[in-house]
């Protein structure tokens, strides 16, 4: 699919209108709406009872279904697919929206031969979801590479094997070598080469694809926080676990369960070197920015009970994720780990973490057990499976929902979501999720 983003930004008198219908169906402003809403997910992650539980809508594309519209619109039409997730937020009118896809063009992907991702639009039909392209994108052999140089590695490594246009650079020096006075000079004249120039251009169409995709965006988040609606938070200021890392981009899932016997020390001397890099590079929360408290999504995957016994979770991946747990809340942010998998043979680790300073989403729990183990400690949050939302009628997901605010609702720090993907789900379902916390989760 080839094309490029329409224009426009939503009008002034588009956003006064939107605002004026806010105001004329709640009887309160957007503003006022806004706050409620952060009061209520405040009070919730502080373990205190707000007015009302409060329901979060996590979504990839369920908006362009909702909508009609094709997913390849998140890669090539941002401004269409900010007219559906506006639409869909404000239809549904959750606490918290997070949205998982939209942030990069489709057109980039396409020039930079990009070979970890498919997509749809490019490399996949325009009605599908997006693909991760797993492999082994650094060798079992490698690992001494990465721990020596880690720029070194990824520059001329790991981005020619992810991205095919990027095939040049592996002929560049090791970097280590640049600190000698001539070598540089002596290299330019590889910059000159058929490839290198086809490289250059690319790189550079690239650049101002992605340039005039933002542009369009515009700021999203900002734009609905003036309509009176938060979003959930972005990938957060140290991100997940190192071990994912290793395992999601370079190994594979193969190779990093590979390595856990065969070269365990190397896995962990990367697996430290990986946090250190990711607390290097955060960003401490803005507290002048808008909403408070900051909240960061964390996605996690190889942690779960059906990647890794207990005792390698020990001693592969908690204690890295703990380290970036801790380290995001020092910055000034609510860490939302959300615990994919079944993970209910590690809850009590949990409480190694600091009281009511995170918020524990899970995909497949007993939470009735959540709440028992981490209810006076954790807010938890979760999880109306996808299958149901899918296949389910409004009743069964009211009934569902209605008995999971029971239980875990019990004395505040309890948030209603999606267990997973909603991309399927019925439009009526996502209703019956989100009004039953009116029925069911009232506190006062």
């Amino acid at each position: 699919m080839r094309g490029h983003t329409t224009s426009g930004k939503a009008t002034e008198e588009e956003e006064k209108k939107l605002r004026d219908e806010i105001e004329k169906k709640t009887g309160k402003s957007p503003e006022e709406l806004y706050e409620e809403r952060e009061k209520r997910v405040r009070d919730t992650i502080e373990l205190k009872e707000p007015d009302r539980v409060p329901v979060v809508i996590g979504s990839t594309y369920f908006a362009s279904k909702y909508t009609g519209q094709l997913l390849a619109a998140a890669y090539y039409d941002v401004v269409a697919w900010n007219e559906a997730n506006k639409k869909m937020i404000l239809d549904f009118e959750p606490d918290l929206y997070r949205i998982s896809a939209g942030t990069s063009s489709g057109l980039v992907f396409e020039t930079l031969d990009a070979r970890q991702t498919l997509w749809p639009g490019g490399t996949l039909p325009p009605e599908s979801s997006h693909r991760f392209v797993e492999g082994e994108y650094m060798k079992e052999d490698e690992y001494d590479l990465l721990l020596a140089d880690p720029s070194d590695f990824v520059v001329r490594y790991y981005l020619p094997r992810v991205f095919g246009t990027l095939q040049p650079l592996t002929k560049f020096p090791p970097f280590r070598t640049l600190l000698a006075a001539n070598t540089f000079p002596a290299m330019t004249s590889l910059f000159v080469t058929p490839e290198f120039e086809q490289f250059a251009k690319a790189v550079h169409k690239a650049g101002q694809e992605q340039k005039e995709w933002n542009q369009a965006r515009g700021n999203f988040e900002k734009e609905m926080a003036s309509l009176g609606f938060p979003s959930q938070g972005h990938g957060g200021a140290i991100g997940g676990a190192p071990f994912d890392v290793i395992s999601d981009n370079l190994r594979g899932m193969r190779g990093s369960m590979i390595d856990i016997f065969r070269q365990p020390d190397k896995l962990l001397a990367a697996c430290e070197m990986i946090l250190q890099i990711q607390i290097d590079r955060a960003v401490p929360a803005d507290p002048e920015k808008r909403g408070n408290p900051k909240r960061a999504f964390m996605p996690l995957h190889r942690g779960a009970e059906g990647f890794m016994s207990r005792k390698q979770f020990e001693t592969f991946y908690w204690p890295g994720l703990k380290e970036a747990i801790l380290t995001t809340i020092d910055l000034g942010y609510v860490p939302m780990p959300f615990f994919e998998g079944h993970f209910g043979d590690r809850l009590e680790y949990l409480l190694e973490l600091p009281k009511g300073k995170v918020v524990c989403h899970f995909e497949h729990m007993d939470m009735a057990r959540a709440k028992e183990v981490l209810g006076n400690h954790l807010c938890i949050m979760g999880n109306v499976p996808s299958s149901l939302l899918q296949v389910g009628s409004p009743q069964d997901v009211e009934e569902y929902c209605g008995n999971l605010i029971k239980v875990c609702g019990k004395g505040g720090g309890f948030i209603l979501t999606n267990a997973s993907s909603i991309d399927e789900a019925k439009p009526a379902n996502i209703r019956a999720m989100v009004d039953s916390v009116k029925k069911y989760g009232l506190y006062t």
